[in-house]
């Protein structure tokens, strides 16, 4: 199984230059992470230190978020706010800049939340065309934007794998960009209520990344109640071949004991 780390959710005990290091000593070759800046451009030292981290932990980043605004304070993405789509577009460059240096090819663009200063309509076609300028800027590097439904925030529009693929779809079919792909998180599909086996029977084999976490409570693998391992298996049989992404909530000294208990089972 090719698992990658998502170091701005876990092993957050530790400064986040610090984390792809301990990813790579916990036995990981793969990483990923959200916007890891405060603002849209950050410093050229930044980005490099960044870059830097990466490299030196002898890992790949194998997933990066455009910038999202402020995560901590309740944003959930820039793209379909009318407002700040200047900062998400802003961001496009240094992402992309970042991915062709480290060879990244999934890209999270969260889609925000609802605001009242705009309609649901208006946000919806900025949002179709700042995915398509992001699809367009990833393309040069053979990469994929991904569309995720995201879970705990009562103004995010998008909860269902259905209601990703239909903006997937518009995009496709308004400007011709088609490599923006359903990012499955099969932590937030159920916790919304969607019927995660046959979102993988309609969709595995054009998934654009898989993320996990169990339910309830967002922890690790084994720690709820989810089907996660038989979830994983169906898809790649489906054709999904990417990584998985571990995007759970689990102190560093705790958060693979799972993965040596799998492990530990399997050779029994």
């Amino acid at each position: 199984m090719t698992y990658t780390v998502n170091c701005s959710i876990l092993l957050t005990e530790l400064p986040l230059l610090e984390r792809p290091a301990a990813a790579k000593a916990a036995g990981f070759d793969a990483v990923e992470f959200w916007w890891p800046f405060a603002e849209a451009v950050p410093s050229d030292a930044d980005v490099d230190a960044f870059i830097g981290a990466i490299r030196d932990a002898g890992v790949s980043l194998t997933g990066l978020n455009f910038f999202a605004g402020d995560m901590p304070g309740g944003d959930r993405g820039l793209v379909s706010w009318p407002a700040r789509s200047g900062e998400f577009r802003d961001s496009i460059a240094v992402l992309t800049a970042i991915g062709e240096k480290l060879g990244t090819k999934g890209f999270n663009a969260l889609y925000g939340n609802r605001v009242d200063e705009s309609t649901a309509a208006e946000q919806d076609a900025i949002a179709v065309e700042n995915l398509a300028i992001a699809g367009r800027a990833v393309a040069a590097l053979g990469g994929t934007v991904l569309l995720e439904p995201v879970s705990g925030a009562d103004r995010y529009p998008l909860l269902t794998a259905a209601d990703a693929v239909g903006v997937i779809e518009r995009v496709r079919t308004e400007t011709g960009v088609d490599n923006v792909a359903l990012l499955a998180d099969f932590y937030h599909l159920a916790v919304n209520g969607d019927d995660v086996p046959a979102v993988i029977e309609a969709h595995a084999a054009s998934f654009g990344h898989i993320q996990i976490a169990d339910a309830p409570g967002r922890g690790a693998p084994g720690t709820g109640e989810l089907a996660l391992e038989a979830w994983i298996a169906r898809s790649r049989e489906l054709g999904y071949a990417g990584p998985i992404g571990l995007e759970y909530k689990t102190p560093a000294d705790e958060a693979f004991t799972w993965l040596s208990a799998q492990t530990t089972d399997a050779a029994r």
